[in-house]
């Protein structure tokens, strides 16, 4: 299954995790390809946490995005109008079958020695 790992901050991990942040927001998409993600949250944890499939991928004009997202969307209005500012496009990742990973993984067990800035696409999954 072709993935990306995306680096997220610790509090947004844990609302994808529990259930209340429903979709991932980036300002660029994927490849055509790509069917899951997995979270790397940044520090102070530092770790990968767990996974998700991508149910579906909602692009277009920022506003019309939060519309269509705003019921499960895990972050504030004010944060998601800052994150967009200036731009035309806002890409929302809707999440489906999400697991956390009993044990944290490091980014070496995916091959990988440096924090993506925002995502990296994988070339393996760790067994």
């Amino acid at each position: 299954m072709p993935a990306m790992l995306l680096s997220i901050k610790p509090e947004y991990a844990q609302r994808i995790i529990d259930g209340t942040k429903e979709f991932e927001f980036r300002t660029r998409r994927c490849r055509e390809d790509i069917n899951k993600i997995i979270f790397y949250s940044t520090a102070p944890e530092s770790k990968v946490v767990g996974e998700a499939e991508i149910e579906e991928i909602i692009s277009g004009a920022p506003s019309t995005v939060w519309e269509l997202t705003k019921h499960a969307a895990g972050i504030p209005r004010k944060f998601f109008r800052k994150y967009y500012k200036g731009r035309r496009l806002a890409v929302a990742y809707k999440l489906k079958n999400v697991i956390a990973y009993d044990e944290p993984k490091s980014l070496e067990d995916y091959d990988i020695n440096h924090v993506p800035q925002s995502f990296i696409y994988l070339k393996k999954e760790p067994h």
